[in-house]
C-alpha cells in the first residue's frame, strides 16, 4: 500500500527543480499528480500570475477529479533588484509568489477532502537577504506569513504550512569547499531534501502541525561568519 495512493496532489511550478523533485516523489508513493507550469509539456500549461488562468486550472481539475487533496505552491517568482525591477515585474513577482498561492487555496476550498494539506515553498530569503533581490525576497516573505493566516482560517480540514529552502542545487553540481562548509551540515542541499519534508507535512505523521515555516538550509542561517573564520577572507 503506498503512502499517497490515489490522492490527489496539485503542483505549481512542476516542471523542473524542486517542483518536479516533489512530484516525482508523491507519484512513487501512488499520487494522482497535476502540475501547472508556464513551460510547455505535459501538463496544463499556464502563466499563474493571470487570474482567469487559474480560475480555468481549477476548473479543469475538479471536472477531471472532483476534489484535491494537496495543494503545493512552489512555482517560482521572478528575482530583480531595486535598481532594475519595474512596477510591472515586482507586481508580477507578487502575482506568482502571494497572490496565486492564495487565490488557488480559495479557488480549491470546497473542494478539498478532509485532512488536506496546504504546503507553500518559501525561502531563506524570508529571513536574510542578498543585494538587488527585493522582488524574490518580497514575495517569498509574503507567503511565509499567508500561510499562518490560512491555517488559522482553514483549520481544522485543512492544515497549512511553509518550508523555507535554502540553497538547493538542481544541477547536481559537486560543490566543495567554501560552498559546502558555509552549511554547518557540510553540503549543498538537493530537490530531494525539500520533496521529503513536503511528503511528510501532508501525511498523518505531521497531522498536529499547522502554520508553521521550516527552514530546510543545512544551518546556513544560523551560522555566523567573521573574517578569518571557515576559510572566509573579507575583501
Amino acid at each position: 500500500m503506498y503512502q499517497f495512493e490515489n490522492k490527489v496532489v496539485v503542483i505549481t511550478g512542476g516542471a523542473q527543480g524542486i517542483g518536479k523533485c516533489i512530484a516525482e516523489e508523491f507519484q512513487k508513493e501512488g499520487a494522482i499528480v497535476e502540475i501547472i507550469d508556464i513551460q510547455e509539456g505535459d501538463w496544463y500549461v499556464g502563466d499563474i500570475s493571470k487570474k482567469e488562468v487559474l480560475e480555468d486550472f481549477v476548473q479543469y481539475i475538479i471536472k477531471k477529479h472532483g476534489h484535491i487533496d494537496y495543494l503545493i505552491n512552489n512555482a517560482l517568482p521572478k528575482m530583480k533588484g531595486i535598481r532594475d525591477c519595474s512596477y510591472e515585474e515586482f507586481m508580477n513577482a507578487l502575482s506568482v509568489g502571494v497572490a496565486a498561492p492564495f487565490y488557488l487555496s480559495k479557488l480549491f476550498l470546497p473542494y478539498f477532502n478532509d485532512r488536506g494539506s496546504i504546503v507553500n515553498i518559501s525561502s531563506s530569503r524570508d529571513r536574510m537577504s542578498q543585494p538587488q533581490t527585493e522582488s524574490y525576497t518580497a514575495a517569498k516573505g509574503g507567503i511565509a506569513a499567508l500561510t499562518h493566516a490560512l491555517a488559522i482560517s482553514l483549520g481544522p480540514k485543512i492544515r497549512v504550512n511553509s518550508i523555507s529552502p535554502g540553497w538547493i542545487d538542481t544541477s547536481d553540481i559537486q560543490y566543495t569547499g567554501p560552498d559546502a562548509y558555509q552549511q554547518p551540515v557540510g553540503r549543498v542541499g538537493h530537490p530531494l531534501d525539500i520533496a521529503n519534508m513536503v511528503l511528510y507535512l501532508c501525511s498523518d505523521k505531521a497531522g498536529f502541525i499547522t502554520g508553521e515555516n521550516i527552514c530546510i538550509d543545512g544551518g546556513m542561517t544560523k551560522l555566523m561568519i567573521y573574517h578569518g573564520d571557515h576559510g572566509w577572507q573579507l575583501k
